[in-house]
């Protein structure tokens, strides 16, 4: 008997097999789209870093010379290589430009054309540019990029405006929707949980 319990090899039946294949399907299906989300999330984090940079080079070019201007050379605003967002400060369609052709003096810098080829469509979340006269004048700057690969571009806003809040056009996906006040980037279209 000793000798028959020992040449016995264990193993496992189809049943059990097929058990551990459906845990793991169920476990793939929920955590799949949860990562390909917080993965999109967290390349959002790029519009709101270099808006907030181009806010705080207006604010100090603005502090030297009482006003704000459309040249992201003037102020010393240049994104990294391998940017996946479009910046402007003047009305700017998104566009992928090669970084040595980047048109700084006119206010648009166009997502990085070595890495991202598909330019998404998208609607400014307000309107750019500079307003009024200086002094007494603002700005406002834009960001559209593409985060989960599809047609519809994330839309992202930042205005010199503290008070009121100022309204953004075109929301979709935001909670709660509507407006930012100066100095906070403000998504309007959100390419992650907007159809």
């Amino acid at each position: 008997m000793l000798n028959r319990l020992m040449k016995k090899k264990g193993g496992f039946t189809l049943i059990e097999l097929m058990i551990v294949v459906a845990i793991i399907g169920i476990l793939a299906a929920i955590a799949i789209p949860n990562f390909i989300r917080f993965q999109a999330k967290s390349k959002q984090s790029e519009a709101k870093t270099n808006l907030k940079a181009i806010f705080t080079a207006q604010k100090a070019y603005f502090g030297e010379k009482d006003k704000y201007v459309s040249d992201f050379k003037v102020v010393g605003f240049d994104p990294e290589p391998g940017n996946r967002y479009t910046y402007g400060i003047n009305t700017c369609a998104p566009a992928a430009q090669a970084v040595s052709a980047r048109t700084y003096t006119a206010g648009c810098i166009g997502q990085d054309l070595a890495r991202f080829t598909q330019t998404p469509t998208g609607n400014n979340a307000l309107t750019p540019g500079i307003n009024g006269d200086c002094p007494n004048c603002s700005f406002n700057a834009i960001a559209i990029g593409n985060v989960d690969n599809d047609e519809e571009g994330d839309t992202w806003g930042i205005t010199s405006i503290a008070t009121p809040p100022t309204s953004l056009q075109n929301t979709c996906g935001i909670d709660p929707p509507g407006s930012i006040s100066g100095g906070e980037p403000g998504n309007a279209y959100n390419d992650v949980s907007c159809p």
